[in-house]
């Protein structure tokens, strides 16, 4: 077992409702302040920031939030193989979307984002914080308001006086927009080269705009039930929030897609737009095994592959298949040829040395990923893996790439989104040939929403949107490979913990759970 120091600062009296860590299999916490009252008059209010900041981390992992928004679609799925990933059936749960209020993820993703906004709020709340730095608080409290908004709907919230409330889905909306069109005239302009240090930037609040904006029909409807409608005006929000980076002159589609993902991503791509600046070797997030987002690079690799992975997740083979042949978002090139005979993009077939030489699985066959894949029950060769992310063989799980949450890419997506949900397919349609072009494939015909989300899933796959995008396009519950039933529309939002239910009576329980 890892032993995991957690020190962040934090005072108890801002604490979201009485937040209670989760633990992680095979790891003992050992918690030196987290719950103990910290006087805040010690810290300055550039160290709380830091500590907010830090929290960003929750977000580019194998587990947790990641595992939230990518399992339970059309993109991903963690099979269970032999004894190999079945975690009492944790995995299985989130593809199936039969989780419980008890799901370890489901309670683990609450506390980490409510954490976050409690740390933003020690920043905001302090008389000694700068105009610069409150702005950037407001920024991250927006961020993490915005991931509890949705993934569950409410949103707890504490006042500088320790008042608290629950915002409904509508109400958070509204006042995480309103804050950050406050915010963005304190903030700092993009560099034109990305920062090693994490800054929130105008561009990032920006496109996190676009973002809320481009929801706003699904955060303010009365329930999933209710059919989502996007009103124009939103959408003019989504469209001015858009060219306002796009006319900032600082972002463009990289001429190869996977210099997105490679180590050095933050000098080969122009295309982060809000990224976390994750630095070779250095592992500054509260669990010591994050390693920022390699860990995004190992559970689909075999044992016997370099790196040696966890041979877990696949894809699913109907999503593998809206790709067209000579795509570059389906990768083929062999990352290290010094290293490895692994690929970027989805492995599929037989795997390879570096040296060529046809890799074996642990009974000693030909290491051949194919495309069917139970969710139970599967072996080490079944299921199409993905490598999107460049691995750091310098610096295994603490790797130098930095992790987008927003690409240039996504933003001229959302653009094109809003011009189709306002009419205007043949402007929608330009902007999305201009990403095909660059990823080296043919123009597309007429975009109709069927054609955009998939474009979107073929170029934003294993970057933690889907599950967003297929709520938004009304396909989140529709039945995949080992899901064969429709799934009632209350799954769209998870449950509030029970334990959170037993300390803040003004929570409701989710409909459905």
């Amino acid at each position: 077992m890892k032993k995991i120091v957690k020190n962040r600062f934090i005072t108890t009296g801002l604490l979201l409702g009485a937040l209670s860590l989760g633990t992680f299999s095979c790891t003992d916490l050992e918690d030196t302040s987290i719950d103990k009252v910290t006087d805040a008059s010690t810290v300055s209010p550039e160290q709380l920031l830091n500590g907010a900041y830090a929290m960003m981390y929750v977000h580019p992992t194998n587990d947790n939030s990641y595992a939230l928004n990518e399992h339970p679609t059309d993109e991903l799925q963690g099979p269970t193989r032999g004894t190999d990933w079945d975690d009492n059936g944790q995995w299985r749960q989130i593809h199936e979307q039969t989780w419980k209020p008890t799901h370890a993820f489901v309670v683990q993703v609450w506390d980490d984002y409510n954490k976050g906004h409690a740390l933003a709020n020690e920043v905001i709340f302090n008389t000694k914080s700068s105009v610069s730095v409150k702005a950037q608080a407001t920024f991250l409290r927006a961020y993490f308001m915005y991931h509890i908004m949705d993934l569950y709907g409410q949103v707890p919230t504490k006042s500088a006086i320790g008042e608290g409330a629950v915002l409904s889905r509508a109400q958070a909306f509204e006042q995480i927009t309103a804050e950050l069109e406050g915010s963005i005239k304190d903030l700092v302009a993009a560099s034109a080269t990305p920062s090693q240090k994490m800054v929130a930037t105008k561009e990032a609040a920006q496109a996190l705009l676009a973002k809320l904006y481009l929801n706003k029909g699904v955060y303010t409807a009365a329930a999933p039930s209710e059919k989502y409608t996007f009103d124009a005006a939103a959408m003019d929000k989504v469209i001015a929030n858009c060219d306002a980076i796009i006319n900032s002159g600082k972002f463009a589609l990289a001429a190869q897609y996977f210099d997105n993902f490679a180590v050095a991503n933050d000098t080969k791509s122009k295309e982060l737009v809000f990224n976390f600046p994750n630095v070779a070797g250095v592992n500054a997030h509260p669990r010591a095994d994050f390693g920022g987002n390699q860990r995004i690079v190992y559970p689909g690799a075999h044992y016997n592959q370099n790196p040696s992975g966890w041979n877990g997740f696949s894809t699913l083979a109907d999503f593998y298949n809206k790709f067209e042949k000579g795509d570059q978002r389906l990768g083929g090139a062999i990352i290290d040829t010094s290293k490895s005979g692994m690929t970027y993009g989805f492995l599929v077939g037989q795997q390879y040395g570096k040296n060529g030489e046809k890799l074996k699985n642990r009974q000693g066959e030909d290491l051949i990923y194919t495309a069917d894949c139970p969710l139970n029950g599967a072996n080490e060769n079944q299921g199409i893996r993905i490598m999107k992310f460049e691995p750091d063989y310098a610096q295994p799980l603490a790797g130098g790439n930095d992790f987008a949450f927003i690409r240039y890419a996504d933003v001229l997506l959302m653009k094109a989104e809003a011009l189709l949900r306002k009419g205007n397919a043949a402007g929608a349609t330009t902007i999305v040939n201009q990403v095909r072009k660059a990823r080296g494939v043919a123009d597309m015909a007429l975009v109709d929403e069927a054609k955009l989300l998939d474009e979107r899933g073929r170029e934003l796959y294993y970057e933690g949107w889907r599950r967003n995008d297929m709520i938004r396009f009304g396909k989140f519950n529709a039945p995949v490979i080992n899901r064969t039933a429709t799934t009632a529309v209350t799954r769209q939002l998870y449950p509030i913990p029970q334990k959170e239910l037993e300390i803040n009576f003004k929570l409701r329980q989710n409909d459905g759970y």
